[in-house]
């Protein structure tokens, strides 16, 4: 095979993928990666809580794609030729091992993010990869039609080489997007994409950590739905419902300046008239119990009190004394209560984005530009995103290795 050098800007998850990729697929090529902070693998080494949330369970394609608000239909062909159980058998050959959660979500056996780290460093270091930290990539330039680039470096250093692969991630911070915008790339604006809801709420007031198990989410004005965990926290509202409809209303969202009604139905999908039945049965059934200390359904004792309460019903009344009018409101409460969201969180430290490179200027097959040969990309600084549960690492993975197949070929 021919000897490229190979440029691989961003020492992140997609980088690392495509850079032991190259490196095992053409022993013959240089592969140097850059990485402006001092840290490498940064958002492996928080992801989950610092156990690592690898990959998802999910081992059909045409499934797998419908997790991503972004980038599903240019995934579909690329997860044909790199998915979770080929991200998981890679893992293994190189000593760990992966387990699934009730939710489908993966994670190292031994539940800590280091044991990735140091498998991809110890698999990048086996494919002599050459990575440098604290340095990054400043600019870069054509050499002249199939002749290369030249590259920048931040300490003013210029290297060269024949393959160019962008992996910084898509946060407005990137420096990738200015490269790829400079190299006659679109960019579409990069917003948050995985993030809670600021709610200033007495029904919610010092009920943090409490969760439900399965809460309906929607925002009426944007035609935005979601459902599953919800969890409240001292600043409103998180949890897998709320970050998926984050993720698919991102831009929308962000329209409305992160201000809108989020209607919430705290038993998932149950409609507000069945709830309104279901009250009254029970009113039947238990007519001299205390309202606020019989719950008729899996709510959490205190966020029960809060919402009958919320609907107007007084501390000491018995279900006998709940009139019609009042069953109404505390099945509105439950079933389609609705709560102001001033503002957003970025989810923990998982820093995701929607936007970046337009991704009809990349080839999918090998994640090479269609404007400028020899260019690739992967992961976020491409304009992909998916719901929270491994899907974001799962792109990175499948991008960064398609890339790393392609820039180890003989000819760009």
């Amino acid at each position: 095979m021919s000897k490229p050098r190979v440029i691989i800007v961003g020492g992140g998850a997609a980088g690392f993928f495509a850079a032991i990729a190259c490196a095992e697929a053409n022993p013959e090529a240089e592969v140097l990666m850059y990485e402006l902070t001092a840290n490498l693998l940064a958002k492996v080494r928080v992801s989950g809580g610092g156990r690592c949330n690898v990959t998802h369970a999910c081992f059909e394609p045409r499934d797998l794609v419908k997790r991503y608000p972004r980038g599903g239909r240019e995934l579909l062909g690329a997860f044909s030729r790199w998915q979770p159980r080929d991200t998981i058998a890679w893992f293994a050959a190189r000593g760990v091992e992966l387990k699934t959660e009730d939710d489908g979500r993966m994670f190292p056996i031994t539940d800590d993010s280091a044991t990735i780290v140091e498998c991809l460093t110890r698999s990048a270091g086996s494919a002599r990869v050459q990575v440098r930290t604290s340095c990054g990539v400043k600019e870069v330039e054509r050499m002249g039609e199939g002749t290369g680039f030249a590259v920048t470096l931040t300490n003013g250093e210029t290297v060269t080489c024949d393959r160019l692969l962008i992996a910084t991630g898509g946060g407005k911070m990137a420096g990738g997007l200015a490269l790829a915008l400079k190299l006659g790339h679109t960019i579409e604006p990069p917003v948050p994409s995985l993030f809670t809801f600021h709610i200033d709420d007495a029904r919610l007031k010092d009920l943090a950590g409490l969760s439900v198990e399965n809460a309906g989410v929607s925002v009426t004005s944007l035609k935005l739905r979601e459902q599953g965990p919800l969890l409240i926290t001292h600043w409103g509202m998180s949890g897998p419902a709320i970050l998926r409809l984050s993720a698919w209303g991102a831009r929308a969202l962000q329209g409305v300046d992160y201000k809108f009604t989020l209607t919430v139905n705290w038993l998932g999908g149950r409609p507000l008239e069945t709830v309104r039945n279901e009250l009254a049965a029970a009113r039947t059934a238990n007519p001299r119990k205390q309202v606020v200390n019989w719950n008729p359904f899996a709510l959490p004792q205190r966020f029960w009190e809060r919402l009958v309460a919320a609907a107007g019903v007084a501390p000491t009344a018995v279900w006998t004394s709940v009139s019609n009018q009042l069953l109404a409101a505390i099945a509105g409460q439950i079933a389609a209560g609705e709560y102001v969201v001033a503002g957003k969180s970025m989810n923990k430290e998982e820093f995701v984005t929607c936007g970046g490179v337009r991704l009809g200027e990349v080839d999918f097959k090998t994640m090479q530009s269609r404007v400028c040969p020899g260019l690739f990309f992967a992961g976020e600084v491409l304009d992909i995103d998916g719901i929270t549960g491994g899907f974001n690492f799962q792109a990175a993975w499948t991008t960064g290795w398609l890339a790393g197949k392609a820039m180890a070929g003989g000819s760009a």
